[in-house]
């Protein structure tokens, strides 16, 4: 398994972490991830650990609490040779208190993951979106609390925007306080915005991507072909699906899907593993975060790692899933030399 350090951090992380929105089931959204429960969580966490995977990824509101409460019940007994990354921010019970990233609720919030995962400390602690009621100062402040207090080891934002990020980042390098090292974002060959201000963003600012999704919720799973109907137990089918169906250009993601099937019938690897394999070799990616109903995609999954793809195939699934970026970008592609294109 290959590590790489986590943005500006010094944390090593896998290439491949193992995300849990699978546990659980706990409402009909859920169920079409997955149902995992306490004695499959901990095969499945196992043999990650076997292949090198030592990263787990959850939030609190995967199944309000059920997924790390089920993740705290697997990890027993194997804590310290792992790294755990929850989040906090969108809704968690009821009350006007119950979403966002405010001090009183960040306290609450982590005192109750630590509880369900039953452990002393979270090793990535994630703004799971951009809370823009709150004052950027008062959640910084509070999540270098977090920090100091021992009870978080380094910190992430989830889901932000350009400015929402590089504010965060001026913010905490104002007062001196710890700082965003990753970036939880949604990246995939369906859907190539990430690239457009996140990437440069975070090559500038030592940003490391957590990828969430690099199968664009099973689209590239090699089931999804041109002309031929969805599968019906999958998660677009059951309404479970992250990623809007209005954002995939559907004549874009089928040509790419074709290109992938040409590469996979000359290679011999799944159109999962190219498409895992391509996001490896993408700038300031530090780790791509896949889930797994069974033991059988899992080891799919796993095997996008240990070779990697021609430059003559990265260069035909980077034209093939290309789409026109939008204003300022386009504005500015017209003269790279002033700004230009990550490496």
């Amino acid at each position: 398994m290959e590590y790489k350090l986590l943005g500006a951090s010094g944390l090593s992380v896998p290439i491949l972490s193992f995300g849990t929105a699978t546990f659980g089931g706990g409402n009909e959204f859920f169920k079409a991830w997955g149902s995992t429960q306490v004695e499959e969580a901990t095969r499945l966490i196992n043999l990650c650990m076997d292949a090198g995977i030592n990263l787990f990824d959850t939030a609190d509101t995967y199944s309000q609490g059920l997924s790390e409460e089920i993740l705290g019940k697997a990890i027993a007994g194997k804590r310290h040779d792992m790294l755990l990354s929850t989040k906090a921010t969108f809704p968690f019970g009821t009350g006007p208190n119950n979403q966002g990233s405010s001090r009183y609720r960040l306290m609450r919030q982590i005192e109750g993951s630590l509880k369900r995962l039953n452990t002393d400390y979270i090793d990535i602690y994630h703004m799971h979106g951009f809370d823009g009621n709150t004052p950027v100062e008062e959640t910084l402040r509070a999540l270098d609390d977090l920090v100091s207090s021992g009870k978080v080891r380094y910190l992430a934002a989830s889901n932000f925007s350009g400015w929402h990020l590089m504010k965060s980042l001026a913010v905490s390098d104002r007062y001196g306080w710890n700082r965003y090292v990753g970036h939880q974002v949604y990246y995939s060959l369906a859907n190539r915005e990430y690239e457009w201000e996140l990437m440069p963003l975070g090559i500038d600012q030592k940003v490391g991507a957590i990828i969430w999704s690099p199968l664009a919720a099973g689209r590239l799973g090699g089931k999804y072909q041109r002309n031929k109907p969805l599968p019906p137990q999958g998660r677009i089918s059951q309404g479970g699906s992250p990623v809007p169906e209005a954002v995939v250009k559907e004549d874009v993601f089928y040509n790419t899907i074709d290109v992938l099937n040409e590469i996979s019938a000359e290679i011999g690897k799944s159109v999962a593993q190219i498409s895992l394999n391509w996001l490896m070799q993408r700038p300031t990616v530090s780790t791509i975060i896949f889930g797994a109903r069974n033991e059988e995609q899992l080891k799919e999954n796993l095997g996008a790692t240990g070779w990697s793809l021609s430059k003559e195939h990265v260069e035909k699934l980077d034209k093939v899933s290309l789409v026109p970026p939008i204003y300022p970008y386009w504005h500015q592609r017209q003269n790279t030399t002033l700004n230009p294109l990550p490496v």
